[in-house]
């Protein structure tokens, strides 16, 4: 199962929404760095549900208890193991799509491709809990960039219709930790108003709705990256689809170059007050040849809705080899973007860690 990625810094995520515990190992860290705890906890609880009523019921504490690699709040250089135990489990609740899987979801495919024999509860392995583990590791490399003066963050860019303001093109690290700082992750506080409206219209529906989620790292070094396969652009997307949910991603200007011509979609270089070659607008995203450029990396991440839903809606039951409907009840996001938001930010930082370690950084 492809659940590790990573060339200098290898990352294994494991475990199953409902089982003991989900964790994950880090291989390649360097040794000596402070970690704090306290900032990790509190990277670790912008992504826990049971905090709102926008989203999961499901409160879990998500505190990792790490097994090796760190002591004394260091990394050792030794691989770091970490597990944060599920608690607040309802396994019962997902008894019914063994036999009629759920739209959209990875029951089906699950079913068929290791023959009945894959754990369903929860999502199982398919899980958004799943994403907990990788902020562990996100939230670490996210304190090592900082040493070498790297940021990185992230806003909820739209719900449904509604819109927050872009990040600045050159957003900095004060913009991020007050976005990070807010129960809600948009830059403008009447936007995250309208949101929340359509996040609750969609609960109230039985439905859920989308959205998308706009991240940027900055202080990155020109060069970073390989041509063809192994661009900057290319392991992030490697990364950030291994997020459940997520459908889309851009970088730059995205698909809205389609629609330009070349004197609007390029990007003139200028000399800045401080005498460094910067770009005058950046629909490149900080991204050229698959290269960083030394402009902040700019993408948008395209978030699907929650697909578990209270409507009814069209199946199978497979024992039966007949069509059906079902109901989804249990406890579920009726947006799963805004808790996106610190994952997207954690998947940035281990690409870009990982990149940092493997040009000798």
């Amino acid at each position: 199962m492809g659940s590790i990625f990573g060339e200098q810094l290898k990352i294994s995520i494991f475990g199953e929404s409902h089982g003991t515990a989900i964790g994950v190992t880090i291989d390649g860290l360097p040794a000596g760095f402070s970690i704090s705890t306290d900032r990790l906890h509190a990277f670790m609880g912008r992504r826990r549900g049971g905090q709102n009523a926008f989203s999961t019921p499901r409160a879990e504490a998500d505190l990792p208890e790490f097994l090796s690699g760190i002591q004394n709040e260091k990394t050792t250089g030794a691989p770091l193991c970490a597990i944060i135990h599920n608690q607040n489990t309802r396994s019962g609740d997902y008894a019914p799509f063994a036999d009629t899987p759920r739209p959209s979801h990875a029951d089906f495919t699950a079913i068929r491709k290791w023959q009945g024999s894959s754990d369903l509860r929860g999502g199982g392995h398919f899980s958004g809990r799943l994403t907990a583990p990788l902020c562990v590791a996100g939230g670490i490399a996210l304190q090592i960039l900082e040493h070498h003066g790297i940021f990185v963050g992230a806003h909820l860019a739209s719900v449904g219709t509604a819109l927050d303001e872009p990040f600045p093109i050159f957003p900095d690290a004060a913009l991020f930790s007050s976005i990070a700082a807010k129960p809600f992750p948009t830059i403008s506080d009447s936007a995250a108003s309208e949101m929340q409206a359509q996040i609750l219209a969609a609960r109230e529906e039985r439905d859920s709705v989308g959205g998308t989620i706009e991240c940027a790292a900055i202080g990155l070094p020109v060069g970073l990256g390989e041509p063809m396969f192994d661009g900057i652009e290319n392991r992030l997307a490697q990364v950030i689809f291994g997020i459940p949910a997520v459908k889309a991603l851009e970088f730059g200007g995205g698909f809205a170059l389609s629609e330009m011509r070349g004197s609007q979609a390029n990007d003139p270089f200028t000399y800045n007050e401080n005498g460094e070659i910067v770009t005058k607008t950046n629909n490149s995203g900080g991204i050229q040849g698959g290269i960083t450029n030394g402009m902040p990396i700019r993408l948008r991440v395209g978030i699907k809705p929650t697909p578990s839903i209270g409507r009814p809606q069209q199946t199978v039951s497979i024992e039966k080899h007949e069509n059906t409907t079902i109901e989804i009840g249990g406890r579920h996001d009726p947006c799963i973007a805004q808790r996106a938001v610190p994952v997207v930010e954690a998947a940035v930082a281990c690409v870009l860690l990982d990149t940092l370690l493997s040009n000798g950084k």
